[in-house]
């Protein structure tokens, strides 16, 4: 069997365009960053951001995207802005939706929780059942607006889209009537949109899928309420599932070695690992392996090589053997995690929710390389680009560089 991820983007020097990165897999390529930070120490800049969003920072020809949520009485302005990458100064700040009222949302969520992809001058932002859109990149400019994917979340909204094929793909798991659906990316209009095909008794997900061309066909995987589906990218026409009992899934999905890992599970969390291919219902024939220790709840599962690193959200952290879910190592870091595990500097960044970093070795042996702090709260996962991270608080966007 061939397969490959897809490349979301161009793989452009300086660019990180999307959640993830450029492949989207958590990998950072090219100019290496500091290994030491503060707030004080190799900040080339500190750019306060008005308003909440856990949205992690996209860099794409020396501008820094992102999406915030501003109060409004009792309602939000959805913005969207843009950084010059060199200074931190505000290139150009839109709103792209505003809101009567403020919809509820889960402590640890945000109303600007998805990532912006860039690609080809354009921004595009989501900001779940409240819209999403397509701006310029230069200036800001709205170029096309949809609002037309009407779900019900509950806790908000938090997956990102992902884009391959000219398709913008959003899961749509609310409280009821969950569904998968892809934008076409130059007019806004729905592609396709497919209602899940298992019952859940509680249907509410915030998974962002994964594209990845499997014997020449590009297929999403997208977990969501008691399963995981595989959807055809050019029509939505559901492939296969694997079913296991969960829901609020949050982590994005990871491939390699002919298997997809993820997670099916909030409370109970459970990581599994899956054989690509198939038809219908693949439960009994292609799960490879599974575990429930330290399985995380909201962090992406990172695949370097032949292992497959993982945080918990209460702060275990974990190496496996990725084709055979062996176990090499199982850590306490302490603290709590949302943020994604990034390979980077040949080494591997967890950031805990209160602004802790901590460097661990690549490897089958755990070693804890180094730690760094900022003040603040934490849940955007990190963005690597040209030498520099840039590292999302509550408060302020860091860009991290000698």
């Amino acid at each position: 069997m061939q397969y490959l991820l897809c490349v979301l983007c161009a793989l452009t020097a300086g660019s990180w365009p999307q959640f993830r990165g450029p492949n989207s897999d958590g990998h950072a390529v090219g100019q290496a960053t500091p290994l030491e930070w503060s707030d004080t120490k190799n900040v080339a800049w500190k750019a306060p951001i008005n308003g909440l969003g856990w949205s992690s920072a996209s860099v794409v020809d020396g501008k820094v995207f992102l999406t915030t949520a501003v109060p409004q009485g009792d309602g939000l302005s959805l913005r969207a802005l843009a950084l010059d990458a060199t200074t931190g100064k505000t290139v150009w700040d839109r709103e792209v939706w505003a809101v009567d009222k403020a919809p509820a949302i889960h402590a640890k969520n945000s109303h600007a929780s998805p990532t912006p992809i860039v690609r080809d001058g354009a921004v595009y932002v989501h900001f779940g059942a409240l819209g999403m859109a397509r701006l310029a990149a230069a200036d800001g400019a709205i170029q096309w607006k949809n609002n037309e994917l009407v779900y019900s979340p509950l806790h908000g909204s938090g997956g990102s889209p992902v884009l391959h094929d000219g398709k913008l793909v959003v899961a749509c798991d609310g409280s009821q009537n969950p569904f998968v659906a892809a934008v076409d990316a130059a007019t806004g209009k729905i592609a396709w949109k497919k209602p899940r095909s298992v019952e859940a008794r509680i249907s509410h997900s915030f998974v962002t899928s994964t594209v990845a061309v499997v014997n020449d066909q590009a297929q999403v995987f997208s977990p969501g309420p008691d399963h995981l589906a595989v959807y055809d990218l050019n029509d939505g026409t559901e492939l296969y599932r694997v079913r296991a009992p969960g829901w609020s899934v949050v982590p994005q999905p990871a491939i390699g070695h002919g298997l997809v890992f993820y997670n099916h599970d909030y409370d109970n969390p459970e990581l599994m690992a899956v054989k690509l291919g198939g038809k219908g219902d693949v439960t009994e024939s292609h799960v490879a392996w599974r575990i429930n220790r330290g399985a995380p709840s909201t962090p992406s599962p990172l695949l370097v090589g032949d292992e497959l690193y993982f945080v918990s959200d209460k702060g275990i952290v974990s190496c496996v053997n990725a084709q055979t879910g062996d176990v090499h190592w199982t850590e306490r870091l302490g603290g709590n995690f949302s943020a994604s595990p990034i390979f980077a500097n040949g080494r591997i960044l967890f950031l805990d929710e209160d602004g802790l970093a901590t460097w661990v070795k690549v490897g089958t042996q755990y070693e804890v390389l180094g730690t760094n702090e900022v003040p603040g709260r934490t849940f955007a996962t990190p963005a690597f680009c040209d030498g520099a991270m840039y590292l999302r608080t509550d408060a302020v966007l860091y860009k991290i560089a000698e």
